[in-house]
């Protein structure tokens, strides 16, 4: 065989290893692209996103949607074309694995963790368009979640309301870990509650809520850092809504749709429209306080908005400088940090005063 032949046929088969090994071998990342924009104004699945009953609504017009990132699931292994890629292209962005997987986080811990913070920011979007009414919510301290195998499972439930730990009241989230940790590990601690069913009932009957007392043997903390006592709790602030608010939203999960809801929840709830019929997008988390936090995957979210038609996007101030990096066109990225500036720039774009907007820049 000739030296050419026979330098471009290792050549080939050298070429076609590098081909195979590239797709079989797996590497350390995944990848997001842009998912899913819903109107919070409008319908999605033949149902209302938004129903609020009980309370005078008004007509709404335009968009206000929220924007949703699709990640690659926990277990899936990209492979080294699949990255190159995903990096390559313009509407995808890959990272590493456990950016999206922190700890060997697996599908099913995800999937959980994402739901309670999506059920979380709707307390919280409710909570921030309500306050911004003038209209009061109760709130109180809640059992948020129970760490499966810990001493309060069973004992304590998702939903109780925390009046007292070992007889002193709680006013705050942060009071139930400090008056537990008081105790040393295998000391009994007393939980003064209301069970969640029986406040959901009280509430409805419109009479007190009955009581009653809980004991539990605190255990050692496994994590880093100073051993303490612990229950197994975390806990959380609930509310008593005036009137229904019901948030329906399947397959969607995390924080991030928390201002656009607020701000759906607020149109509805006031005469004339907050967009002027505009069509306009975002994304932010939000606390009862109305203020707006970051979001991960905004690159993606822009991308899905602009494609979807939005023309202005509402982005958290601490994501506009990654946001500003690539901005699709024709789409404005207007910065804010509160509910109150998404409200002042909503009438902005529904006035058609666009330059008074505080858009984002690669500086933030």
């Amino acid at each position: 065989m000739p030296r050419r032949t026979a330098t471009m046929l290792a050549s080939t088969l050298m070429l076609i290893a590098l081909l195979c090994a590239g797709v079989f071998l797996p590497v350390p990342y995944a990848e997001m692209s842009p998912g899913p924009t819903v109107n919070t104004l409008g319908e999605h699945d033949g149902e209302p996103v938004l129903n609020i009953t009980g309370h005078r609504t008004y007509p709404t017009t335009g968009h206000l949607n929220m924007t949703t990132v699709r990640v690659t699931s926990a277990d899936y292994r990209m492979n080294l074309v699949e990255a190159v890629y995903g990096w390559l292209a313009h509407d995808t962005k890959v990272v590493p694995h456990d950016t999206l997987y922190p700890d060997g986080q697996t599908e099913e811990q995800s999937t959980q963790e994402n739901a309670e913070e999506f059920s979380q920011s709707q307390e919280s979007a409710k909570v921030a368009a309500l306050k911004e009414l003038g209209i009061k919510v109760p709130s109180w301290v809640v059992v948020s979640t129970v760490v499966k195998g810990s001493p309060a499972e069973g004992r304590l439930h998702a939903g109780d309301v925390v009046k007292e730990v070992d007889g002193t009241a709680v006013r705050q989230p942060a009071d139930v870990a400090k008056l537990v940790t008081r105790h040393t590990p295998g000391q009994k601690v007393v939980f003064t509650v209301v069970p969640a069913k029986e406040q959901a009932a009280a509430e409805k009957q419109h009479r007190t809520a009955k009581t009653e007392k809980v004991t539990i043997t605190t255990a050692q903390s496994d994590d880093d850092g100073r051993k303490r006592a612990i229950v197994g709790i975390s806990a959380g602030t609930g509310h008593s809504f005036p009137f229904p608010i019901d948030i329906k939203l399947a397959d969607v999960g995390g924080p991030s749709a928390g201002l656009m809801f607020a701000l759906g929840i607020y149109d509805k709830l006031t005469p004339g429209s907050l967009t002027g019929g505009r069509f306009v997008a975002g994304t932010g988390t939000i606390d009862d306080s109305g203020k707006v936090g970051p979001i991960g995957g905004v690159e993606m979210k822009t991308v899905g908005a602009r494609d979807k038609g939005a023309r202005y996007f509402l982005t958290p101030a601490d994501n506009c400088a990654a946001a500003a990096k690539d901005t699709p066109a024709g789409l404005t990225l207007v910065k804010v940090g509160t509910m109150d500036d998404a409200l002042d720039a909503l009438k902005d774009i529904r006035r058609g005063r666009t330059a008074d907007l505080p858009k984002c820049t690669a500086k933030g």
